[in-house]
């Protein structure tokens, strides 16, 4: 079977007899492995298009049980995310975690898409990656169907609105993946000691809303502030642990900080 797809490289590595094998995220075929005996080296058009960050198009051969790469073209390489250090911290770290969550052969064209605006962005950036890495994780997680719930309190059912004074005191519970109203969460506070319950403020809530909501046009001029990053960092991964059974990253020491 042949098939031609667009495709982002994740990662190669070296195969037997001078082939390679291209960890490829595919429109049409979702997360997939391609044997090629095209080499990163060469000068062809083919050898571009398998650099890892290179969005292009591939022409694949399926044997019995794998496929094969018979060429490739760049669509966009994103060689200026190379330039910049924390640029290309931030991608790899974004195409890691992608990794880790996608299943093997499921298409998943929305968060392709999600994937390519990020890269986009991300190559325009000179500083505060981080908060284009904070607003692709939230998308990933609507994406992938378990984003929590930010409008109600898990524990009364209460529906969390903004006061007028702003300054409500609330709880994110990992578990429940929801949010906690400001007199349960004293209440649970009370009880015991919840190590997966956060105390957050509702300009957290309306970040991470915000993020849900907007195309990563509208963040180009937006940045976070070191202290919001972290802590909503901190959450979003242990969310993601949890629920995505997401755990380490290689590329997990990228640094949240203005640069």
């Amino acid at each position: 079977m042949i098939a031609d797809t667009e495709g982002i490289v994740f990662r190669q590595t070296k195969a037997a007899n001078g082939r390679r094998m291209i960890l490829l995220f595919s429109r049409k075929l979702g997360k997939i492995s391609v044997g090629t005996g095209i080499t990163e080296g060469g000068k062809t058009k083919s050898a571009l298009a398998i650099r890892p960050f290179t969005y292009g198009k591939y022409e694949l051969y399926k044997g019995r049980d794998t496929y094969n790469m018979n060429s490739g073209q760049v669509i966009k390489s994103y060689y200026k995310i190379g330039e910049n250090l924390d640029s290309y911290m931030a991608a790899s770290y974004v195409l890691e975690l992608t990794e880790k969550v996608l299943g093997d052969e499921i298409s998943q064209p929305k968060l392709f898409n999600i994937l390519i605006e990020f890269l986009e962005a991300l190559e325009k950036r000179t500083r505060k990656q981080d908060t284009l890495v904070l607003a692709y994780m939230v998308k990933l997680l609507d994406v992938m169907g378990v984003m929590p719930d930010l409008q109600y309190c898990s524990s009364c059912s209460k529906e969390i609105k903004k006061q007028e004074n702003g300054n409500m005191t609330l709880g994110f519970s990992i578990v429940e993946g929801s949010l906690i109203c400001e007199k349960c969460a004293k209440s649970i506070e009370r009880v015991h000691n919840e190590p997966l319950i956060y105390s957050i403020n509702f300009g957290i809530v309306s970040i991470i809303r915000y993020f849900k909501e907007e195309s990563f046009k509208t963040f180009e001029k937006i940045g976070l502030d070191d202290e919001q990053a972290r802590l909503i960092r901190r959450i979003l991964r242990e969310y993601m642990r949890y629920h995505l059974d997401v755990g380490k990253l290689k590329s997990e020491d990228f640094d949240f900080k203005e640069v």
